[in-house]
Parts: structure tokens; C-alpha cells; sequence
């Protein structure tokens, strides 16, 4: 059985007022400002959504090569954490640790002083800082998705050392480099600093035909004191989410990312498949397959549908 509080809302805001922006490539989802995104959060409480996620689309502007504005005590994603857990302190809030957002060059991390790869120990330190300001904003779980080496550990000491002992830690901890992330490049723009929504991670992210190493990196997170793993993406990783939910006691995540959201909805728009049977056996076969719970842009609309079958 799939309840909505079984599900995790991915949200993305942008500053200023102005009316949502429909993501092109991801029909029926915004770019909220902070008013907007605000009210969304209590429309998703109201459905009994316990969770969203956010997400901070930058203008290009503020980005450079060393993300910096990533460490603003006043960046977009910190003020609107505060603005959500004002309207809605009972609503978990869970922030993304990485760069891409705020890189002008749209990798996880700062580079390589050759700019061939991403520079992992520098990156875990700037990684640490943002951990600790999200702490400080109010989240409640900070959520690692750069797949730097080291990382969790990293932010758990750092968060206990400033004081954070209850922020918990949502570990990416199986993110694999994966054809599916394009629509979500597009909705945060780490595509358009690229110049390609086709820009390559391989070397962090990993191989889709690994899947014994999934088992080794969760297991790592939860030594360095993770306290939810996450299998990313979900639908085309069922198996490593059984993997996983067989070889670990603590809760399992999976996110049904935005290519499996964007297929879905244009097949509907076609009129090849049925949009809520197809959305419902996707999201009920990554809970079978072990998921606790489950990051979807349906979230909204399946919390809908289930109260209206109550």
C-alpha cells in the first residue's frame, strides 16, 4: 500500500515575485518564488504530504566556477527554508548538499585546477559549510547528492561540532550516472551553465551497470552515521533498491526522478498510456521493491487522487 505520507515532494524555487514558470520539460511542475512556494507546501501538508525537498534555480548571474554563492548566508535556498518552516514548522524540510546549482560550469563540485574532474576534498569542505548553514536555516535533513568520496562522515562531524546533532543526513548513497536527470538539469539550469543538458558526471556519479557497488557506498554512508539512504533513480534501479533494503536496517529512499516523471507524462499526452494507472504502478513498484519512501514530482497529484478514493 502507497499513502501520501509515504512520499517525499521535490520542489523548486526561484527568487523574486513572479508567477510560477512551468518547466518545459516537466509538465505540470514550477519554479515557485517564496510566497508561491509557501503556499504549495501547505496545500501538500493539507493532502498529508509529511516532506518536500527544495530545490534553488539560480539566475546565471550569480553563478561562478567555485559555486559561492552556495556559502551565502542569504542564498535563495536558505531563505526559503526559513519563510517554510515559519509557515509550517511540523513539515519536514530537507535541503540538496551539492554545487550544481550554483556552479557556472554545472558540475557537483569545484574542479580540477586542469578542469577534467571534480576536486573531491576540496568540495567535501565546501560541502561541510553548506550542511552547516542549511542546519542553521532551520532543515531538518540535509541531503548529500554530489557522490564525493567522504562526504557523509565530513558533514556529520561537521553538523555535531556546530551544535546540530538532531539535522539528519539523507545519504544519496547509490546515484548513478544516469540518462534520466535532463528535465531536472533544465529546472535548476545546471544544464544551460553547461551548455549541454547532456553534460556527463561519470566520474563521481555511479555506472549503471554496477551494481555491486551500490552495497559498498551504502554501506560507507551509513558508517560515516547517515541516517536514511537513497537509490537514485528509482524505476530503472529496482533491483538495487531490493539490494539495499535487504542488506541494511536503516529506511531506504528512492527517487523517481524527472526523466521517469517526463516519459510518463508525455506517453499520456500522446494517449498511449493512462496517466494515473501508469503513475500509481510506477510509484507502487518502487514501495514493493523496498523504498520507505519515495521522492516524486507526483506527489501532489497522487495525495489528491488517494484522498479523493478515502
Amino acid at each position: 500500500m502507497l499513502r501520501p505520507a509515504d512520499l517525499i515532494a521535490p520542489l523548486f524555487v526561484v527568487d523574486g515575485k513572479g508567477a510560477p514558470e512551468e518547466i518545459r520539460s516537466m509538465p505540470g511542475v514550477f519554479r515557485l518564488n517564496i510566497t508561491d512556494l509557501v503556499k504549495e507546501c501547505r496545500a501538500l501538508a493539507r493532502l498529508g504530504v509529511p516532506a518536500v525537498a527544495l530545490f534553488p534555480k539560480l539566475d546565471a548571474r550569480l553563478k561562478d566556477p567555485e559555486g559561492t554563492r552556495a556559502l551565502d548566508e542569504d542564498t535563495l535556498v536558505l531563505r526559503a527554508v526559513r519563510a517554510v518552516k515559519k509557515a509550517l514548522p511540523g513539515l519536514t524540510v530537507i535541503t540538496d548538499v551539492a554545487l550544481d546549482p550554483y556552479t557556472s560550469h554545472g558540475h557537483d563540485g569545484v574542479l580540477t585546477p586542469a578542469g577534467d574532474d571534480v576536486a573531491n576534498d576540496r568540495t567535501v569542505g565546501i560541502l561541510r559549510e553548506m550542511a552547516v548553514l542549511q542546519a542553521r536555516a532551520g532543515v531538518d535533513f540535509v541531503a548529500p547528492s554530489d557522490m564525493m568520496d567522504g562526504r557523509v562522515g565530513a558533514i556529520r562531524g561537521a553538523l555535531d561540532a556546530a551544535g546540530f546533532t538532531d539535522t539528519g543526513i539523507l545519504a544519496y548513497s547509490a546515484k548513478y550516472n544516469s540518462a534520466y536527470y535532463g528535465p531536472f538539469r533544465d529546472a535548476v539550469g545546471s544544464a544551460q551553465a553547461a551548455g549541454t543538458r547532456l553534460l556527463s558526471k561519470a566520474t563521481y556519479q555511479m555506472n549503471p551497470a554496477n551494481r555491486r557497488e551500490a552495497l559498498r557506498e551504502a554501506a560507507l554512508d551509513a558508517a560515516e552515521g547517515a541516517d536514511l539512504l537513497m537509490v537514485k533513480p528509482a524505476g530503472a534501479y529496482l533491483d538495487i533498491i531490493r539490494d539495499l533494503r535487504e542488506s541494511t536496517d536503516l529506511p531506504l529512499a528512492a527517487y523517481q526522478v524527472s526523466g521517469e516523471y517526463a516519459q510518463l507524462q508525455a506517453a499520456a499526452e500522446k494517449g498511449w498510456l493512462d496517466l494515473r494507472s501508469a503513475r500509481d504502478e510506477s510509484l507502487l513498484a518502487i514501495r514493493r521493491a523496498g523504498a520507505d519512501v519515495i521522492l516524486t514530482y507526483f506527489a501532489e497529484a497522487y495525495a489528491r487522487d488517494y484522498a479523493s478514493r478515502a
